[in-house]
């Protein structure tokens, strides 16, 4: 087997992130051979080095693979442990095995999130490469116009980027209570992208729920309910 590099590996694992294992080996919590490494560029033969995290030997999973699909409510972290000791994602959803969320949803925002322990699975996800699309919900405050609508669709100037093109729709305008509702779905996931993008014209967001992440929904999942991925589910990524 070709050498792979060692965050590469720690994530394939199932042990957390690509993101999260990077900082693992920075701060000197990971060994090869019993060295502790902590070089990012450090490459690994899974067939012939040992490697560890927590004293315990890390190993690629070859089968007890799981796929959750949670309707997040709002005020839950999706952080695998909080430094302000906040309920998080995993205080919902009780499984045996050791299991990370795809991505994230800031601690205001409610919808679809994914968890797993396969580290290839969330590899494919978080890849921009794979252009993997979420639906989100959006109300805002203020009557929302066409003009605003065309502007999100383009993309819109974020701090240091510009947001690629995305599909924005209507759903509802409340000119009684001075509020909009749209449906923004993006490929990209960058922190509070929609949030930003609201702001970008001038619009504050009341309420955010990612409603569909690809094809899947969690319109028949009750707010902090969770399920299994269907196997057909789990092939869409």
């Amino acid at each position: 087997m070709e050498p792979i590099r060692l965050q590469k590996y720690l994530a394939t694992c199932g042990v957390a992130s690509r993101r999260k294992c990077e900082e693992l080996i920075t701060q000197g919590k990971i060994k090869v051979n019993g060295e502790v490494v902590t070089e990012l560029g450090t490459k690994v033969n899974p067939e012939t080095d040992k490697v560890e995290f927590k004293g315990k030997k890390v190993e690629k999973r070859t089968d007890d693979l799981v796929y959750i699909l949670l309707n997040k409510p709002i005020g839950i972290v999706t952080t695998t442990k909080d430094q302000f000791q906040r309920q998080s994602v995993l205080d919902l959803v009780k499984v045996p095995q050791r299991i990370v969320p795809v991505g994230r949803l800031d601690m205001y925002t409610s919808g679809a999130l994914i968890l797993t322990n396969d580290g290839d699975f969330v590899y494919r996800f978080t890849h921009p490469k794979h252009e993997i699309t979420k639906t989100y919900q959006v109300t805002v405050i203020g009557i929302i116009t066409p003009e605003e609508i065309e502007i999100l669709r383009k993309g819109v100037k974020i701090e240091d980027y510009v947001t690629r093109p995305a599909k924005v729709r209507i759903l509802k305008i409340e000119p009684e209570n001075n509020r909009s509702r749209i449906e923004i779905i993006i490929h990209e996931g960058k922190n509070r992208q929609v949030r930003k993008m609201c702001e970008a014209i001038g619009k504050k967001v009341m309420a955010l729920h990612r409603s569909q992440i690809a094809d899947i929904k969690v319109k028949d999942l009750k707010i902090g309910n969770w399920r299994y991925l269907k196997q057909s589910e789990i092939q869409t990524f």
